[in-house]
């Protein structure tokens, strides 16, 4: 096979087709794994942990308060602003089981980013976590939110630990500035009014209504709502339940997460995680160890501590930071199966070190949140291959074309093209930039150069756009120049992506400016107002001038050169 268009041709023991009739919609999916696992605990937070049944009674609750608290009909929206907590679950599930779309938001936004995606998703409910509630009440009034629902993070733990917790939050650590919303309604008291009242299952979703807008930039720095339906969701699910039951080439079983404990420190808001732990593996009957803030490595080999972990889903900067870590060296690695890396190219010299110190092998994938999100990927075990993301899910087509479209022979670089169950339907309210990356004949154009295999595994080369990701986090050099260029002392700027050992990539800005006694740190702290934490340039280098076009256009490549 000479071309590159690879459909049905698998690894050994991948199965070539997923069945889309297994569930009627995701309550459907949720409901069947309720009644299958009930007794089995489900999620764990902060020593807390829920079981299946339990989740299901509280989202019903959720659910209810949705019906009859609010003036919410199904198709709504609501943003969900959360950390890796209990109430993320049940507020989603409840979400779902209401006939509502989820709109994820990431609590580390600033309040510009905030407003675009509220306004923009037209949500009218936003559940966020006390440590915002200060920016919302800066944008609440622009905004056509009609009610926030405010969350404290020991909200969902029993009463005595939740006084602690929450004390700890907002007096000791101080991480909940002043704020006055006096419409909020608190968690609490939601699920109080939900819980005293029957839920009542409204009108089933089809499959290809809408579940999920889940933003994502592009490199006009737009934020886009990426449509995701019912059956893109549950199709990702469904791959990857073939993936985790593949069976190595003499047909023997490699791997069965059913009832596993699988960390989760990857944030829920994130497509991945969002769709890994939220439904995959909550229809595999698996166990998820909630972890708040990945960045804390301590707490989080506290957190694994009391549990012979199976699985680890994580990138490449946190394998990096936990393996430069004494303590995670003295963790039980005997039972871990399967460790799966995405969101970011994992690099060989930390996947073999990961291999070395827990025995596991890191099978990394390859995704984007256009297709909810995951792609391909490594079979655990022996057909995993490093450096490479995999072959392609069951019932998902790939190809490589180049710059005109013709498509390229196998072995040949070009760009990634995708078709399958979970491609998006589609831009929310941007019709252009939908037709921009799918074309009339379903196929989604990644932007990313990859190489097709003689046996189907690809490998990605380099990015046709001026994408940077940051720790698995898409950063987009239009975004950081309109911001940085107001400043009132900058000329001119420009942001590329450059390498880095802890975060995969870094943010490198380029400025001209037209007074010498601006600093680095002046910068820093103009961006830290405006953007998150992990668009913040991490290298500033001041020019006289910078690389431009004959048009008057910044040309990133040189820049990028120079930076090599």
């Amino acid at each position: 096979m000479e071309a590159s268009f690879w459909e049905g041709k698998r690894a050994p023991g991948i199965e070539d087709a997923i069945d889309l009739g297994k569930y009627r919609n995701l309550a459907d999916l949720i409901n069947t794994s309720v009644r299958r696992f009930a007794d089995r605990p489900a999620y764990t937070c902060m020593n807390q942990t829920l079981s299946y049944g339990e989740i299901n009674e509280l989202s019903n609750g959720f659910a209810t308060y949705l019906q009859k608290h609010t003036s919410l009909q199904p198709g709504d929206r609501i943003a969900i602003q959360l950390p890796n907590v209990l109430q993320y679950p049940i507020v989603v599930y409840g979400a779902i089981k209401a006939g509502m779309v989820i709109v994820n938001t990431n609590p580390l936004y600033t309040a510009r980013e905030m407003l675009h995606q509220f306004n923009d998703s037209g949500a009218k409910l936003l559940v966020c976590l006390n440590t915002v509630a200060h920016i919302v009440e800066e944008i609440l009034p622009e905004t056509g939110l009609e009610q926030v629902i405010v969350t404290e993070m020991g909200d969902s733990l029993p009463w005595m630990k939740r006084l602690l917790v929450n004390f700890a939050v907002k007096h000791i650590k101080k991480m909940v500035p002043r704020y006055s919303l006096p419409e909020a309604v608190s968690f609490n008291d939601a699920m109080m009014k939900g819980m005293m009242a029957d839920y009542c299952p409204v009108p089933e979703n089809e499959q290809d209504d809408l579940a999920l807008l889940q933003y994502t930039g592009g490199t006009t720095g737009v934020a886009k709502g990426v449509m995701l339906t019912q059956k893109n969701i549950i199709a990702n699910v469904l791959q990857a339940s073939a993936l985790r039951h593949q069976v190595d080439s003499e047909g023997r079983l490699i791997s069965d997460l059913r009832g596993d404990i699988v960390v989760a420190p990857l944030p829920l808001y994130h497509v991945y995680a969002f769709t890994v732990h939220l439904f995959s593996f909550f229809e595999l009957g698996a166990h998820s160890i909630l972890i708040p803030n990945p960045r804390d490595l301590d707490s989080l080999i506290s957190a694994l501590k009391p549990w012979q972990i199976n699985t680890f889903i994580g990138l490449n900067t946190l394998f990096a930071g936990l393996l430069n870590h004494p303590e995670f060296h003295r963790l039980d690695f005997s039972g871990l199966a399967v460790t799966n890396s995405g969101g970011t190219a994992l690099q060989e010299s930390v996947a073999r070190h990961w291999h070395k110190v827990t025995g596991c092998p890191v099978s990394e994938g390859y995704g984007l949140t256009e297709a909810a999100p995951i792609v391909a990927a490594n079979p655990a075990g022996e057909l995993t291959q490093l450096g490479t993301v995999g072959p392609a899910l069951s019932s998902t087509s790939i190809k490589v074309v180049s710059s005109d479209g013709q498509e390229m022979t196998t072995g040949e670089p070009g760009e990634l093209c995708v078709k399958g169950p979970q491609i998006m339907k589609g831009y929310w309210n941007r019709p252009d930039a939908t037709a921009e990356v799918l074309d009339t004949e379903g196929w989604l154009h990644t932007g990313d150069i990859a190489v097709i295999q003689e046996d189907g595994y690809i490998r990605i080369v380099d990015r046709i756009k001026d994408l940077i990701i940051v720790s698995g986090f898409n950063v987009y050099p239009n975004e950081i120049e309109n911001v940085v260029s107001a400043h009132e002392k900058i000329d001119q700027c420009a942001v590329i992506g450059v390498p880095d050992v802890k975060a995969g990539e870094a943010v490198k800005l380029f400025v001209v400016t037209s007074d010498s006694s601006l600093t680095e740190d002046d910068i820093r702290a103009w961006c830290r107002e405006q953007l998150t934490s992990y668009k913040v340039p991490k290298y500033i280098e001041f020019r006289q001038e910078l690389p431009m076009s004959a048009v008057g256009k910044v040309l990133r490549k040189e820049l990028r050169m120079e930076s090599s």
